[in-house]
């Protein structure tokens, strides 16, 4: 699929009539936005982007100031959680998850904050993605999709060509470990985002969270040999490194890859600026299958959010307002080689050559899987899932057992919901 016909695909014609949002004629007001953190090596450039809009904002709005706090992902939905639970919700929260707030009645509906035309402007699949029982509350940030990355430099030394299929992906390891590669597959299933790199496995094993209708799946017949074939093929064979999968996290394992360390990995777009930055040639494929291409990638986005509780709708809205506008979606999204989730900006993506990296992880995107981020449960679940997955591959790990008891844990969190 080309890239004018994948953003066709992705969202429609930006409206042009509307009205935007306005500040409040009520006095000064402040409002706390609690982000989540993209910088993968530490550092902090994602609170100098939002101070940088924060401030391009309030010159425009002498009236309203934004406080912006940045939390590493592995602490910001917990600790935007505690927030709300505290009676101290925060105006705006860029977080992973947004449906469970919703079903408690403590966010703006989207059309409430956005003008007609920012609104309109959004990818369709991303924004419909965004709903609970048919009203938007999540408003898409940034999206990407999922590719197998290779370490190029050790492939073309150990005679070795991209995986096609799980076997690949086995043999290929056997050779890198052979050759002293310290990580020949990474598997991070630790606590950072457990809940990704299982999706990403489970859906190239024909498998998933959820099936057509929206019911839980996790312990499926697909699934289970899924993590049978990791926890035998890969784990008990050695092939996946020094730190276990459930000690692992995405941010080291990305890390450990850009210092020439890993072999492969499951990895998204902003890994490809990182390792570059070392001088580590990335090499990317779809993600294989037991017996070739997956049938779906895993796409992700990153959801924005107004919360009730201090009354700020047109503040919240005129910031949201101005942080989607194509300069401000395309600058974060270059920073960390992302996917912007607007028409516009996508268009303006897919038509630059200078980001012709990214256009596979685009071209990919209309026919990804995303999270079950519309069910009220999925983020106790997604925690759940954390916090229990990484022991599935270990020495004593028993996937039929840790699964069922993941799913039927799934299955209890939605029918209280």
């Amino acid at each position: 699929m080309g890239l004018t016909a994948t953003v066709a695909a992705l969202g429609m014609t930006v409206a042009l009539a509307g009205c935007g949002s306005s500040g409040s004629d009520e006095g000064d007001v402040t409002l706390t936005f609690v982000a989540a953190d993209y910088d993968l090596e530490g550092g902090d450039s994602t609170k100098q982007y939002w101070d940088g809009v924060a401030t391009a904002f309030e010159s425009k709005n002498k009236n309203i100031k934004v406080d912006v706090q940045v939390y590493d992902w592995k602490d910001v939905d917990r600790k935007v959680a505690e927030m709300v639970a505290a009676g101290k919700a925060p105006d705006i929260a860029q977080i992973g998850a947004y449906a469970d707030y919703a079903a408690q009645d403590k966010l703006y509906s989207a059309d409430s904050l956005l003008s007609i035309p920012v609104q309109a402007n959004l990818l369709a699949p991303l924004a419909d993605a965004g709903e609970v029982s048919r009203v938007q509350y999540g408003i898409p940030f940034v999206a990407s999709t999922r590719l197998l990355f290779y370490n190029e430099s050790l492939f073309t030394q150990a005679g070795l060509k991209p995986p096609k299929t799980w076997a690949g992906i086995e043999s290929a390891a056997r050779t890198l470990k052979q050759r002293g590669v310290k990580y020949p597959f990474a598997l991070p299933l630790g606590g950072e985002e457990a809940q990704a790199e299982t999706m990403m496995w489970i859906l190239s094993g024909g498998g998933g969270y959820t099936d057509t209708v929206g019911t839980y799946t996790i312990d499926s017949e697909q699934n289970i040999k899924t993590f049978d074939w990791l926890k035998n093929n890969l784990v008990a064979e050695n092939l996946t490194g020094p730190v276990a999968p459930g000690k692992l996290n995405r941010k080291p394992a990305f890390t450990a890859f850009a210092k020439g360390e890993v072999g492969m990995l499951n990895g998204h777009p902003s890994l490809m600026q990182q390792a570059e930055k070392n001088g580590v040639k990335v090499g990317m494929v779809p993600l294989p299958g037991p017996d070739g291409k997956a049938k779906s990638a895993m796409g992700v986005a990153d959801w924005m959010m107004g919360f009730k509780q201090n009354g700020h709708r047109k503040e919240i809205g005129a910031f949201l307002d101005f942080a989607y506008s194509d300069e401000n979606v395309l600058e974060f999204a270059d920073q960390y080689d992302l996917l912007p989730v607007t028409v516009s900006a996508s268009e303006r993506m897919g038509e630059d050559p200078a980001n012709k990296d990214l256009w596979p992880f685009l071209e990919a995107l209309p026919e990804s899987t995303l999270y079950p981020v519309g069910k009220t449960s999925w983020a106790k679940v997604s925690e759940n899932i954390k916090l229990q997955i990484g022991g599935t591959v270990g020495p004593n790990g028993n996937p039929a057992s840790t699964l069922g008891a993941i799913g039927r844990e799934a299955a209890a969190t939605e029918n209280a919901d």
